[in-house]
């Protein structure tokens, strides 16, 4: 039995609709998926490949059993949200799988999907409240995958939990940056109702640091803990930047969001009919191309200045590494026009934008094959048109004013990345404590939190 490749529902049915893009696996299918892992004497995609340290042999054979009820047991020893990385999370574990060495690896991912569903359908997800509470109170500052993942580990250790929202509903980039075609806003509020239940409490709609002071947190709680990602968008700081039509991803995402959430009436900004450019080729840019696409762009197109990485796995990160190559999304496949080394120069157009200059560029690479530095390439000089350009280039990290951190006084290192204050109790987890990275990290971060 080979790997799967096809999880997608037809290209041509889903681009017309937000539901979620993949199938789930059959049972028989599952079945046959996990009796191709090989129960490994060390399990690269358990230990190196899993920040949650997931137990995916001894999934992997439950399911393989048949017991899909002991599957979800070992599942929730370690994972709180599997309904959350088994849509979205890249699965690191595969990657380091250990049958990839001779052909593909397993498909731990859709296995972890079809356990958790069945779960959630048979009435196997119940609330686990803690047993004794210790009488102390904790503050958790953001509602998104680390501060999540930070009230339930503190909640069952006894605490009691209050959890402060800058947006009306919880999940950060889970609700405001995943499109629902990846994820789909029910299952987060699904999960919401276990965590009221197990008695951890949400405050929405309340800006911390304006609304309610941080410094007040710290002096009425027992600790802090401090979850706001990595709130500042890398902008393009290029001539005609000013221009309209011009907008950071997580605005267009987030406007979408709200729309089919029943937040706003519609998106602010509509690709429908538009010549869009998506600057920026990692996740983010691939979710603002499938989201023009459904809005109903007229072309969609993604620059990227890196150069197009190999169809296999480079040699400069060799396995059980997570490789350097060439990844297509369900978006991508939709319908997407992908150019790479091309460097954005300016914006060009009279009040609103109607193209970009860009310029090819000349990579130099290591000699297992990984780009170092490059250069432009003259006479390479051109023009994208362009009515709607989304830049989609990542994060720079927690901004200096920030008033949560002035009001706690928390120092940042130089790259902006929040310091715990152990001594006040104040606690730091997710992107704000390491730089921008994967949900799957920021959960990692939230569960492995120590309070004295």
């Amino acid at each position: 039995m080979k790997r799967i490749h096809d999880i997608y529902r037809p290209a041509e049915e889903r681009k017309r609709d937000w539901r979620e893009v993949e199938r789930m696996l059959s049972k028989d299918e599952a079945h046959d998926q996990t009796e191709r892992c090989q129960n490994c004497g060390i399990p690269f995609c358990h230990g190196a490949g899993c920040p949650l340290g997931n137990l995916v042999p001894d999934q992997n054979r439950a399911v393989a059993r048949g017991d899909l009820r002991r599957a979800y047991e070992l599942l929730s020893a370690n994972s709180d949200f599997p309904e959350f990385t088994s849509r979205i999370c890249p699965a690191l574990c595969e990657a380091g799988c250990v049958r990839q060495l001779d052909e593909e690896s397993v498909m731990i991912r859709q296995t972890e999907k079809l356990i958790i569903e069945t779960a959630f359908a048979e009435g196997w997800v119940v609330p686990r409240p803690p047993a004794q509470e210790n009488g102390r109170r904790v503050a958790v500052i953001g509602a998104g995958p680390a501060g999540l993942s930070a009230a339930v580990t503190l909640r069952r250790r006894g605490w009691a939990v209050m959890v402060y929202e800058k947006e009306m509903e919880i999940g950060g980039l889970l609700r405001y940056g995943i499109p629902y075609f990846k994820l789909d806003k029910s299952i987060i509020d699904r999960r919401r109702k276990i965590l009221e239940a197990e008695g951890i409490r949400f405050v929405t709609g309340v800006t911390i640091g304006v609304d309610v002071m941080a410094d007040y947190l710290a002096r009425a709680n027992d600790a802090v803990v401090v979850a706001i990602g990595t709130p500042a968008a890398r902008d393009l700081k290029i001539p005609g930047r000013e221009l309209g039509g011009i907008h950071l991803a997580l605005e267009y995402l987030g406007g979408q969001n709200r729309a089919l959430g029943g937040e706003i009436a519609a998106n602010p900004i509509d690709a429908r009919g538009k010549r869009v450019l998506v600057i920026g080729g990692g996740d983010t840019g691939s979710d603002c191309v499938g989201t023009a696409i459904r809005q109903g762009a007229a072309s969609v197109t993604q620059i990227e200045i890196m150069p197009q990485p190999p169809e296999e796995r480079s040699a400069s990160t060799p396995w059980p590494e997570w490789p350097y190559q060439l990844r297509t999304s369900s978006s991508h496949k939709e319908g997407c026009t992908r150019r790479w080394n091309l460097n954005s120069l300016s914006f060009i157009g009279e009040g609103s934008v109607a193209g970009v200059e860009v310029e090819t560029v000349e990579w130099q690479f290591s000699p297992e094959g990984r780009p170092l530095k490059f250069a432009a390439k003259p006479g390479t000089k051109e023009t994208i048109a362009a009515d709607l350009v989304l830049l989609a280039m990542g994060f720079t990290g927690v901004p200096k004013d920030n008033p949560v951190v002035a009001q706690l006084g928390l120092a940042q290192t130089p790259r902006t990345a929040l310091i715990p204050d152990l001594a006040r109790n104040i606690y730091c987890v997710g992107d704000c404590a390491s730089g921008a990275s994967l949900v799957v990290r920021a959960l990692a971060s939230g569960k492995d939190i120590q309070l004295d």
